[in-house]
């Protein structure tokens, strides 16, 4: 994600000490457990009822076998990098396939951002009815992003010295919301598990539409240079993480369909954690969940512009994206590439709500994990690769894939052709960096 750096992802590391595997899990579970939880709750209800704890489950094992290929290339290639450094190290040749791939996760992770501020600001606005409108939701969405923005842009200096205690707190508070909402639910509530109106197509592809708040796992591999037994800890790091994630996920989704009533979630699917909490939960756990999710999406805020303006300044400085996003200030700092992150992810909150943004980095995270697993597969004697778990991970990525975009197809067609224009520019951008970098020689 950001090749020549001892960066680590979501994190500023002064420290000389090697990072062991508590850190390593915190910085996999602090790019995981940012904001997907609490916004893909009320989406899958929405569709599929009591069964979304079945379909988060199941995202998890995707999840899994996803983090496979990542893990094997990370012992092959040994780079920081990550997903943009592994594929362009498998397929050196291929300059046009690089530049496509380093635009789709740039853009991957500029709409987590937004998932993450449109998130943080449904929660917050909720609880004021003034501001509890679709209109001021976007301006506090903008509002955080632009904070956040200006902090990294100042300085960094310091902020990896409570990320580690902020990752372990938000979970802490996820367990205790579930713990609450559990103590005062009934397991009536969530039975049947499966529906009469509930098929297993629609299942899976909420699973696939839920893939999006697993993203983040892959983050363990940008502190390579910085961890102590890369070869042991990032595999224990990656799968002990999505392990906790899931676990974690399906727990709070049980919890929360015991207690609080479908229509209410469904209703106010945006900030469904909080639906309806203070009812059922009191005063005091309608805070916890507030906090909880104002803790969550801000950290993981912070970091993915922190960790992907870095990954941007990179592939600018490759020929990739525009050049003048590879200027940095303070030495690291790539202002330029914070800025245009900043800007774009508003505009994706002024143009699309919850359901396409979460949709949208779905598709895109599917689609380059699905590239990594190819990119294992091709390069599988060098990784000790089983082919079987490589094509097994390919397949169940196609498959998720598809899934969605046939659900846009035959749910809302408006928002597919809006995804598919957004990749459309995508690709004509990364044909034409990859034709000048083809001439600059900058592909390496």
């Amino acid at each position: 994600m950001k090749p020549g750096l001892r960066i680590i992802s979501r994190f500023t590391r002064t420290r000389n000490k090697a990072l062991g595997l508590g850190e390593l899990i915190a910085i996999a579970l602090g790019g995981m457990v940012g904001g997907g939880i609490f916004s893909i709750l009320g989406v899958s209800v929405e569709q599929i009822g009591n069964a979304t704890p079945i379909a988060i489950l199941i995202g998890g094992v995707l999840a899994f076998f996803a983090a496979y290929s990542y893990v094997k290339l990370s012992a092959l290639y040994k780079d920081e990098g990550a997903t943009y450094s592994f594929f362009k190290k498998t397929f050196p040749n291929n300059v046009f396939a690089s530049s496509l791939v380093g635009w789709l996760i740039v853009f991957g992770y500029i709409s987590t951002l937004a998932l993450y501020a449109f998130t943080f600001s449904s929660y917050l606005c909720s609880q004021f009815e003034i501001l509890n409108n679709e209109v001021w939701r976007k301006i506090v969405a903008g509002a955080i992003i632009l904070v956040f923005a200006l902090i990294n842009i100042i300085s960094v200096k310091g902020m990896g010295k409570i990320e580690d205690l902020l990752v372990y707190t938000k979970l802490f508070l996820l367990i205790f919301i579930s713990g609450m909402l559990s103590a005062s639910g009934s397991a009536d509530n969530i039975l049947p598990l499966i529906e009469k109106h509930t098929t297993l197509s629609s299942i899976l592809i909420v699973s696939a539409i839920t893939f999006v708040a697993y993203e983040g796992f892959q983050l363990v591999i940008h502190a390579y240079n910085e961890m102590d037994n890369p070869e042991k800890n990032i595999p224990r790091a990656i799968y002990t993480s999505i392990l906790i994630a899931t676990l974690l996920y399906v727990g709070l989704a049980i919890a929360a369909i015991t207690t609080i009533p479908k229509a209410s979630i469904i209703a106010d699917k945006e900030y469904a954690l909080a639906a309806g909490a203070k009812n059922y939960i009191g005063t005091f756990g309608l805070f916890v969940v507030i906090f909880g999710a104002l803790l969550a999406t801000s950290s993981a805020i912070s970091g993915t512009l922190f960790g992907a303006s870095r990954l941007m300044a990179v592939i600018a400085q490759d020929g990739f994206l525009p050049k003048y996003l590879s200027h940095r200030i303070k030495v690291h700092i790539p202002n330029y590439a914070i800025i245009t992150m900043a800007i774009l992810s508003f505009v994706l909150i002024l143009t699309g709500g919850l359901q396409i943004i979460l949709e949208f980095g779905s598709i895109t995270f599917i689609v380059v994990s699905f590239l990594m697993a190819t990119s294992n597969l091709k390069v599988r004697k060098q990784t000790n690769t089983s082919p079987v778990m490589a094509i097994v991970a390919m397949a169940g990525l196609f498959i998720a894939g598809i899934l969605i975009l046939y659900f846009e197809f035959t749910e809302n067609r408006s928002q597919l052709y809006y995804i598919m224009g957004i990749y459309s520019l995508l690709g004509l951008g990364a044909i034409w960096f990859s034709k000048k970098g083809k001439v600059s020689g900058s592909q390496k």
